[in-house]
């Protein structure tokens, strides 16, 4: 068996089979974006590299591909009608470096038209008549820049045909099955959320990048005017610009609020999971401050924590994507420091975990008074984020 020079990506909806793929814009884009975000085109495919199928759309440009041409082999398929616009788009692609493969060739299509700048040939050995795939076969390798690759491959038979066809490339069933990878997808404006709630968690965070992170979310800027003008803010006066309520409010202040309001993004309205989490946030923050570590980064780490758990996401992916202050991700992933002490202090005294509990440095009547002054503070806070985001509380802004 020889080695494996890539892999072919395709795209499956959740619940459908290996066996029915969608040859469709949407599917090519959600194979690129789900290869080269979501899972990691290196933890896909290492350093092979992979094929993708590509409709019309990106083939002329009028869909872009964000693929570097190293990573990627580039499938016309079959079903792609040829004329000089997809012929002047693959000439572009190719003078970009990428590589262009030829699905499922039939001579005659006029897929030809390509062979002068098409890399790869694959041909459907199961599919087509012995006669008609040696006459393509000899008249492809006529063309000394193709490589012939052989698919549907299903027996030994089949694949010491293909090596008698001059393929120098392999794909089917007698090499191996196609093999699913599956992983929660996280939205990307929810992702935004969280990156931004990372960002506030910096201790270098600065009043400019604050405004910066606010206003480059209209709703985000909206609910904190109004939120900043409610009864329960305290401000002298009333605001009208997100500048000034950033100002009167102050740094700390505004962080805890933007990243409340984050939260009861992410957690879509449901004050339960929204007063959990931020009870898990304050009670963290008032263990770290009880055993000498800091209480506001212990803050930022119980809501992250909360947020892991919301999005069904491992807490080792959510902070690899997040700008956060290096105590904070150690203590998330590896409970290090007194941050992560602090974590695993709160989280046994969720559970119930007495074992644990026994060696904190805290008496549990004392985290059982400090968990209902935690949970005072997120019922005040989800009272207070709900009038920032309800005008019939305050009586709207102006």
């Amino acid at each position: 068996m020889g080695r494996i020079f890539g892999y072919e990506l395709l795209f499956r909806e959740s619940g459908s089979s290996t066996t029915s793929a969608k040859s469709t814009a949407y599917a090519t884009s959600q194979v690129i974006v789900n290869a080269f975000t979501e899972f990691g085109v290196y933890d896909l495919v290492g350093n092979r590299v992979c094929f993708v199928n590509l409709t019309r759309d990106f083939l002329v440009g009028a869909l872009p591909i964000p693929v570097e041409p190293a990573h990627a082999v580039l499938e016309v398929l079959e079903t792609v009608p040829i004329d000089d616009a997809v012929i002047n788009g693959v000439r572009v692609l190719v003078e970009k470096g990428h590589k262009i493969a030829l699905d499922d060739f039939v001579w005659g299509r006029g897929h030809e038209r390509l062979l002068p700048v098409a890399s790869y040939v694959k041909l459907d050995i199961l599919g087509t008549p012995r006669d008609d795939i040696e006459r393509m076969a000899r008249d492809c390798l006529a063309y000394p820049n193709i490589q012939l690759l052989g698919e549907r491959l299903e027996t030994p038979a089949d694949l010491s045909f293909a090596r008698k066809l001059g393929c120098s490339l392999f794909q089917g069933y007698v090499l191996a099955r196609p093999q699913v990878v599956s992983a929660r997808v996280v939205p990307s404006s929810r992702l935004r959320h969280v990156e931004l709630m990372g960002m506030l968690s910096r201790s270098d965070v600065e009043m400019p990048e604050i405004v910066s992170i606010v206003t480059s979310d209209p709703a985000l800027s909206f609910r904190l005017l109004r939120a900043s003008n409610s009864a329960s803010s305290g401000l002298p006066r009333r605001v009208s610009s997100v500048h000034e309520a950033l100002v009167l409010l102050g740094l700390a202040k505004v962080r805890e609020w933007v990243s409340l309001m984050l939260l009861s993004d992410l957690t879509e309205g449901d004050e339960s999971t929204l007063a959990s989490a931020i009870t898990r946030a304050r009670l963290c923050q008032l263990v770290a401050d009880r055993i000498g570590s800091s209480g506001e980064a212990a803050f930022t780490a119980g809501l992250l924590s909360a947020v892991g758990d919301i999005l069904g996401v491992p807490i080792g992916d959510l902070v690899d994507r997040l700008p956060l202050a290096d105590d904070v991700a150690a203590a998330l992933v590896g409970r290090i420091g007194g941050i992560g002490r602090a974590l695993d202090i709160v989280e046994a005294y969720e559970s119930g975990d007495l074992e644990n509990l026994r060696e904190s440095p805290i008496a549990t009547q004392e985290l059982t008074h400090a968990f209902l002054k935690a949970t005072g503070f997120s019922t005040h806070s989800v009272s207070r984020i709900s009038d920032g985001d309800n005008p019939a509380r305050n009586g709207g802004t102006r």
